[in-house]
């Protein structure tokens, strides 16, 4: 009786063992981004794998993880050291049992990249890099899940949130995890690029438990951005940068093509820089979205200048409003 209730416990710890990882990090020059995105049957693997500070770098943790490597990466990230040097620090440091199941990738502040894929991490097990990236995965269907991640990566044009999803979405369709899906992490760090004060994560969200995590983790990404964008609207409007400013809420509107006050806004950029065709659409789309949106409108017209003046042109509002 003890023999068999020792051998279940063993065959329920090797389940618990058997999770699946499929990775990337990568750095974007452009905007100054670091980011790790991650999908995994584990749950809350973004408490585990993603690591990144901004103007540092990023690190990727997995497989027979020692967790120890995240914050220790960043730290020897700090003293200026390449990604490839913290590598072999971070691999000398390691004392614990298993090492050579672990799998670790490190892009630093340069956009310098290393990874190491132990010889007995579970397969399909391996890594591939390219310019600026390394996508790395384990318990896999296969070496084509690496693959997509990097053509996609390579593929997929604008900031780095998008690419690194764009990548995740790949490995997840060309075969994923071998053993199912549960959650997925998305971090990526910009000075300062970060809601509210003295914030450089710009993109921090974690689907720790879900049947279907990509697609949670996108819709998370969508509301992440389109809050981004935003508050990057009202700072240019600050700084009396219209055009920008409408660049800016036109994205939000992107994102949140459900959300009314995202098309009011973009349609009162739209009125004072000269389109009030575009202005119009825009409020027509707010008030079939939100019946009642003339009524918030008059209210923030006392702390939106801009509002006011809209609400004076009666010729417009009858357009945007129609009698019914």
């Amino acid at each position: 009786m003890k023999i068999a209730i020792l051998l279940l416990l063993s065959a329920t710890a090797l389940v618990a063992a058997d999770v699946n990882t499929f990775s990337i990090v990568a750095y974007d020059p452009v905007n100054g981004d670091w980011g790790v995105t991650v999908a995994s049957r584990y749950f809350s693997v973004g408490a585990v794998v993603p690591w990144a500070e901004a103007g540092v770098g990023a690190v990727a943790t997995q497989a027979n993880v020692n967790v120890g490597y995240g914050p220790r990466g960043l730290e020897l990230l700090r003293q200026d050291l390449g990604a490839k040097q913290v590598l072999e620090k971070l691999m000398a440091e390691d004392k614990f049992e298993g090492k050579d199941g672990r799998q670790v990738a490190i892009v630093d502040r340069n956009g310098g990249i290393a990874a190491y894929t132990g010889p007995k991490a579970q397969t399909w097990a391996g890594d591939k890099q390219g310019k600026y990236w390394s996508a790395q995965g384990n318990i896999l269907a296969g070496s084509q899940v690496v693959e997509a991640m990097g053509r996609a990566f390579e593929s997929t044009s604008g900031e780095l949130a998008e690419k690194l999803y764009a990548a995740l979405k790949a490995g997840d369709e060309a075969g994923g995890d071998a053993r199912g899906k549960q959650s997925a992490s998305m971090l990526v760090v910009r000075q300062g690029g970060g809601r509210n004060i003295n914030n450089d994560r710009y993109i921090y969200i974690n689907v720790d438990d879900n049947s279907a995590p990509l697609v949670e983790l996108r819709r998370l990404l969508d509301m992440n951005l389109a809050y981004l964008y935003q508050d990057k609207t009202f700072k240019l409007l600050g700084s009396d940068k219209l055009k920008e400013a409408r660049d800016a809420a036109a994205s939000a509107v992107r994102y949140a093509p459900a959300q009314p006050d995202a098309h009011v806004t973009l349609g009162v950029l739209d009125y004072v820089t000269g389109d009030k065709a575009g202005a119009l659409a825009e409020f027509r789309k707010a008030r079939e979205i939100d019946p009642n949106i003339r009524k918030q409108m008059e209210a923030m017209a006392r702390y939106r200048p801009a509002m006011k003046g809209i609400l004076e042109d009666q010729e417009f509002l009858k357009q945007a409003f129609p009698e019914r």
